[in-house]
């Protein structure tokens, strides 16, 4: 075989695993055409598009030698998250320093993580980039798999990952199926100056349906992520700046007083995808390709990065010449997922079914739940420290 692992989809899973991955020669393969920024040509501003990092996702890309290549500047701790119902009375609120922590999570653009992730890959040894490359066919037998590209081009290797995304060309033809569902909602993300300090608190509102999440910033801005439904959010994304600002400081309440915006609102679809297995001989699924959440509790990318940790230890942990591509080996990284992913996606579509809830009992118990929580500080660090790893 020409490689060890092909690995589809050049995103931060699929980039972050051939990271871990390193020491093995790997192939990967993305349909776009990437820029990476090395700093003095980097685009002005702040993305749009940020994720909230787990401490055990934090400490992966400390792993892999990732972390350290994003400037301090860019990234935010966050030291304490206050969560409303839709009753305006009900709350919930986790703290570091109740957890034991030194923060419950940081805030990173999805730019600055996704260039500090080339920039350590284009130095990495036996490592092969394939952009602008589409997968035209994919075939595996007993020695090993062979991917045809769009242009011509022919690899071959023991092990394909699939970090390909939610419609991933990997699991389809390795001919494993999928359930997806839409929520019915898309989330619309912009970031804003706030007038009031955010105090390294990230906020969340869950709306009876809608959930509006303000995560800090460095300085004084905030990234938005709110859910709403597709009409709505096709509003918002025609709004001027300062009817979004406007809206979007009343659904909050005015926690942060006056708001401003400072990045172009951007939509995403938002769909639930679960795979029914994420291996087959020669084949193992991480991130989007595997599992899709709703992003009410910002877990989506620390299930991919505990994918792409996870799948890189199992591989690491066989003898340094065992064929990454056999089942056996496969079939761990597949049960040490299971029960984590099962318990994630069970927790997000209980409160997601909750709060979009209409009926008045559920809508009591909902925000009953949230009170009762709060004033249990056992129960509520035992939920803190799941979000943590």
């Amino acid at each position: 075989m020409e490689h060890d692992v092909i690995v589809v989809g050049g995103g931060l899973i699929g980039a972050s695993f051939a990271r871990a991955a390193r020491g093995r020669s790997i192939a990967l393969v993305e349909p776009a055409q990437r820029t990476v920024h090395t700093g003095a040509d980097a685009p002005e501003g702040f993305d749009a598009r940020v994720y909230a990092l787990s401490p055990g996702s934090v400490a992966f890309l400390e792993e892999i030698k990732v972390w350290q290549a994003i400037a301090p500047a860019r990234k935010t701790p966050v030291r304490a998250m206050r969560v409303r119902g839709d009753d305006g009375a009900a709350r919930l609120e986790f703290d570091a320093y109740d957890a034991g922590v030194p923060e419950l999570a940081w805030i990173v653009e999805d730019r600055e993580l996704q260039n500090a992730l080339w920039r350590v890959l284009g130095a990495q040894d036996e490592f092969e980039h394939c952009s602008g490359a589409v997968c035209a066919s994919l075939a595996v037998d007993a020695d090993g798999a062979r991917l045809a590209l769009a242009d011509g081009r022919r690899l071959s290797a023991r092990l394909v990952v699939g970090a390909d995304g939610a419609r991933s060309f990997v699991r389809g033809a390795a001919g494993i199926a999928a359930s997806e569902r839409s929520y019915g909602q898309t989330a619309v993300v912009a970031n804003f100056t706030c007038g009031r300090a955010h105090g390294n608190v990230a906020y969340q509102w869950f709306q009876a349906g809608p959930v509006l999440a303000l995560l800090p910033l460095p300085g004084d801005r905030v990234s938005m992520v709110w859910s709403v439904g597709d009409a709505r959010a096709a509003e918002l994304m025609a709004a001027t700046p300062e009817q979004l600002a406007r809206e979007v400081a009343e659904a909050s309440r005015g926690e942060l007083g006056t708001l401003e915006t400072i990045t172009a609102p951007q939509a995403f679809a938002l769909r639930c995808v679960v795979a029914a297995r994420v291996v087959a001989p020669r084949i193992a699924l991480i991130g989007d390709a595997a599992h899709v959440v709703h992003p009410l509790a910002g877990q989506g990318a620390n299930l991919g990065f505990q994918d792409a940790r996870e799948l890189a230890a199992v591989l690491a942990s066989g003898a340094p010449l065992r064929d990454a591509g056999d089942l056996r080996l496969l079939r761990r990284y597949e049960r040490s997922r299971r029960e984590a992913v099962l318990a994630m996606r069970a927790t997000v579509n209980g409160l997601f079914g909750l709060f979009a809830a209409e009926s008045a009992p559920l809508r009591r118990v909902r925000n009953l739940g949230l009170n009762l929580t709060g004033c249990l500080p056992v129960l509520r660090n035992v939920l803190a420290r799941h979000a943590l790893a």
